[in-house]
């Protein structure tokens, strides 16, 4: 059976750098880490996750909790996630939280005190406060993603600038009757993603003189944007223009629209949230989040806190113009009283 040394005679090294070149951890010249997994990969050898986490204390794995595994959203989170950490000799353990207490418990009280991952990146989880402390308990490095908690460190995306930038997109439009479809409470929002877009949506439209501007409810879904934009569009005042506080709940609108006989853009004008990959495909305008990106950067941010650095910090945004947009019928541009983004 081929071993550590056998891997060390082929690549010229000790077996101290063989450790360190294939367990990620270390400071390695990237050639010398090429040639080491090269002579690995020639030989057929595999590290035992057993023996290293015996051997360092480390099991070369992150722990990734996340609410849903059937969201395109998070789809890309995670593939941005696997794209960093594969090449530092890191493997990836789902962990899914429902709403069911029970299932949480045992993530948070079994699961993750098992001693198989080395960090955790938990990914916009509504978390209550005695889960926080169970969190934090299990003395890992713990980076949030878009986490509604601020006792967590924690890579975010302004929401509120978010929904400004695409409530004010249509007010430069010349759009007056912008309904916002999502999700959130009343009241000052906390850290939840769907109650900032709505105060954002909400107060821009104050700013522009348009208090009380209609929300409509929705799963953050194609179904749920439909049913939301059918409510709307068949109400008394139908709005010209949706902000959608997700690019699923906005592709559910545009159906809406097709079904009510309406005109995109002409008769109403819609903008969502995410950047998904079938916005080109159906025109949509929206606020590009990157996702993968923020895979990318949670990983980075794990494993410098391994390392004990910090690589927190704010994520990119942008707006992204397409056809689903434009001046209402008659409508003119450039509303006063509101600014670019």
């Amino acid at each position: 059976m081929t071993g550590i040394d056998d891997v060390a005679r082929a690549a010229g090294v000790s077996a101290a750098t063989v450790s360190r070149a294939l367990s990620g951890r270390g400071r390695i010249s990237d050639a010398t880490r090429v040639r080491v997994r090269a002579a690995a990969a020639e030989l057929g050898y595999v590290v035992s996750a057993a023996a290293s986490a015996l051997a360092t204390g480390h099991a070369a794995n992150i722990g990734v909790v996340v609410p849903l595994l059937d969201r395109w959203f998070f789809a890309n989170v995670l593939d941005g996630i696997a794209s960093r950490l594969a090449p530092r000799g890191y493997d990836m353990t789902l962990y899914s939280m429902s709403e069911d207490p029970s299932q949480r418990d045992g993530v948070l009280d079994v699961s993750l005190r098992r001693g198989r991952v080395d960090g955790l990146i938990v990914l916009s989880l509504t978390l209550a406060d005695d889960e926080v402390d169970r969190l934090l308990a299990l003395d890992l490095p713990v980076v949030g993603l878009s986490a509604t908690s601020a006792r967590l460190p924690a890579l975010r995306v302004d929401e509120l600038a978010v929904a400004r930038a695409a409530t004010e997109h249509l007010l430069r439009l010349g759009h007056r009757r912008i309904a916002h479809i999502g999700a959130g409470h009343d009241g000052e929002p906390g850290l939840d993603i769907p109650s900032l877009r709505r105060h954002g949506f909400q107060s821009t439209m104050a700013n522009a003189g348009i208090p009380n501007a209609p929300f409509t409810p929705a799963d953050f879904t194609i179904e749920g944007g439909h049913r939301a934009a059918l409510a709307l569009l068949d109400g008394a005042e139908p709005p010209t223009a949706i902000f959608a506080a997700s690019d699923e709940i906005a592709f559910g609108a545009l159906f809406a629209a097709r079904d009510r006989g309406l005109d995109v853009p002409a008769d109403l004008s819609v903008v969502g949230v995410d950047g998904h990959e079938m916005g080109d495909f159906f025109g949509l305008t929206t606020i590009a989040q990157f996702p993968h990106e923020q895979g990318e950067r949670a990983a980075d941010a794990v494993l410098a806190a391994l390392e004990g650095r910090d690589e927190l910090g704010d994520l990119a945004f942008r707006l992204v113009e397409r056809s689903s947009t434009s001046r209402p019928r008659g409508g003119v541009a450039e509303v006063a009283g509101t600014s670019a983004p």
